[in-house]
């Protein structure tokens, strides 16, 4: 279930910091986004059995996201249009409170302006019809002044960060697939599949498989995540530890291994992981 792992080399500290979003209307006329957000869920899928006698899984609580995310579609580019004009800047302002866009704004002394447009994922969000949505070149800038880098001359060119959202978002897409790969095993008892609910980071939180690992010999990961998960009902939860996998792949943005793995936080997790453990064992 997560991809194969070999003893990495520490050359990249990175994060992966992840923005949710909101179910904001989508752009205006964009014809990606039409009447895909409106599918139904498939016939076998529990919403469609609210008369059955079988009780409704219990109703997971959706914590509200951050404030940055409330105009998060708003600074989506339709696919259609990108580059036939100019993105949503910071001088919009938002005439219901006469305020510009949260975590949009330039950072005091920064040296050059970064793109503001943000790219729809593939991960649905728990509660809502709509996908999360990931941070823009500014908000992750921002992001990176709130936990203590300072910027210094030629650390950085307007490049660079747009390569870093690029990896950004790949590792997160990775992470997603490999999540998928586990859900898998419950697609009987969830036909309308999982969705996102929340999610930290614990980049000094060791787990104890990394420990495990760290003292075999092997590079302790430069981050981690823990992702919680609805499957239909139940909340789930998901580590996933960020190896770096060396120098960056240009073509595909990706060179993060991923350990991704239910937590040993309830029968069903332990179940799982047996299951997946005897399987390699017996492949």
């Amino acid at each position: 279930m997560g991809a194969t792992m070999s003893s990495p080399a520490a050359t990249v500290k990175a994060e992966a910091v992840m923005a949710p979003q909101f179910g904001v209307s989508p752009p205006q006329g964009c014809p990606m986004h039409q009447e895909a957000k409106q599918a139904a869920p498939p016939p076998q899928c529990p919403m469609h059995h609210a008369t059955s006698s079988t009780p409704a899984p219990a109703e997971v609580t959706t914590p509200k996201p951050p404030e940055h995310q409330d105009r998060a579609y708003e600074f989506v580019e339709c696919p259609m249009r990108a580059g036939s004009g100019p993105s949503q800047g910071p001088d919009d302002i938002d005439p219901a409170n006469m305020m510009p866009p949260p975590n949009q704004m330039p950072a005091p002394d920064q040296p050059f302006p970064l793109n503001v447009a943000r790219e729809e994922s593939n991960i649905p969000r728990a509660g809502s019809n709509n996908n999360w949505v990931y941070p823009s070149e500014q908000m992750f800038w921002n992001a990176m002044l709130r936990k203590g880098w300072r910027w210094k001359e030629d650390d950085l060119a307007p490049q660079d960060m747009s390569n870093i959202i690029k990896i950004h978002n790949k590792n997160n897409e990775q992470a997603w697939q490999e999540i998928l790969k586990w859900e898998a095993l419950h697609a009987k008892e969830c036909p309308c599949g999982p969705s996102l609910v929340r999610f930290g980071g614990k980049a000094k939180a060791f787990s104890p498989r990394a420990r495990f690992r760290h003292w075999m010999g092997y590079e302790l990961p430069f981050d981690r995540h823990d992702w919680i998960v609805n499957r239909c009902g139940q909340e789930v939860r998901y580590v996933i530890d960020y190896y770096d996998g060396g120098e960056v792949d240009t073509q595909t943005y990706q060179f993060t291994i991923l350990d991704v793995r239910p937590a040993f936080d309830s029968l069903g997790a332990v179940w799982d992981r047996m299951k997946v453990a005897w399987w390699r064992w017996t492949s």
